[in-house]
């Protein structure tokens, strides 16, 4: 097998609209549609799906459960800003800046929650 990418990771979420609004306006992700009103936002290549807890879209993982996802994401704008915009939307950090190890090298990281407590990496890779 050639696995090259990922394509999309699905959050089970509380409340989809709150969670499409809250990524779209913290983190500036377009909001997707697709497979007939299902909603999203766009990471780069990947997107990223919601599904509701008490309506998850089949298949489904063996336990879907709001707030147990632990991922990154990567900025690219200088970390001064990313603190400053993080501020402003009056979310909170959990933790950072921070150095960390990512999949293509050093970067340093900021951690944040959802409003579903979802913990969220935020990484910049160092130049």
């Amino acid at each position: 097998m050639n696995i090259r990418n990922i394509d999309h990771l699905t959050l089970t979420v509380s409340d989809i609209e709150r969670s499409v609004r809250w990524y779209h306006e913290v983190f500036d992700l377009p909001i997707i549609e697709f497979d007939d009103g299902r909603r999203g936002v766009k990471i780069g290549k990947q997107k990223l799906n919601f599904q509701q807890s008490d309506e998850p879209h089949l298949p489904v993982a063996k336990h879907p459960t709001v707030g147990a996802a632990d991922f990154a994401i990567i900025a690219t704008d200088p970390l001064a800003n990313i603190l400053s915009h993080l501020t402003n939307y009056a979310v909170e950090i959990i933790d950072g800046p921070l150095p960390k190890q990512g999949a293509l090298g050093n970067m340093t990281s900021i951690y944040v929650r959802d409003p579903d407590e979802n913990l969220i990496e935020i990484g910049k890779y160092d130049k």
